[in-house]
């Protein structure tokens, strides 16, 4: 049973990059492309909001006009939240690239843990924009830090159900 750097268990069952390499192909680049996807639906999501508040603060005589500052903040949380909170474990753009998130220790994927994950990229990309993706270079399941951090790993959907199927199925002889 290993653990990671803080001293935290690290699932058995998570794949290992030289046995299941399929699972990590083109996993960053998957990633940038499905974060565009993502920030392009936001885009409309937040150009949508804007357009119902400014109508509604006509109708409301500019009160609604107050909520402005937080539509930007609401959209990107209900995002993730019905995206990355849902069964799926993926946002569009995720989906889309056939990407998905798995929890790296021994705790149940929740909504927290999304939230968490989510924070982290935000303040992550911020802060270290456009060096968050070189830590995903050097370490073997291509995670990057705020992946590291929360404790999840991206890996691709399709391979990762072919694995989760192999892993539990039962040997002959045991």
């Amino acid at each position: 049973m290993a653990t990671d750097f803080f001293g935290r268990i690290i699932r058995d069952d998570l794949p290992n990059p030289a046995e299941s390499p399929e699972l990590f192909e083109e996993i960053l680049s998957r990633r940038v492309v499905a974060f565009l996807i993502d920030c392009i639906i936001m885009g409309v999501l937040i150009v949508a909001a804007f357009i119902c508040t400014a109508i509604l603060g006509i109708v409301t005589l500019g009160l609604a006009w107050l909520t402005f500052p937080i539509i930007v903040p609401i959209v990107f949380i209900a995002y993730y939240a019905v995206t990355l909170g849902s069964s799926a474990r993926a946002t569009i753009g995720m989906r889309a690239m056939d990407v998905v998130l798995t929890p790296t220790r021994s705790a149940t994927l929740d909504g927290w843990l999304a939230f968490l994950h989510v924070i982290l990229f935000w303040i992550s990309c911020s802060v270290l924009t456009p060096f968050v993706l070189a830590v995903g270079l050097i370490t073997n399941r291509r995670q990057l830090l705020h992946d590291i951090v929360a404790g999840v790993l991206m890996v691709r959907r399709s391979p990762m159900e072919r694995h989760w199927v192999n892993y539990h199925r039962p040997t002959i002889g045991t």
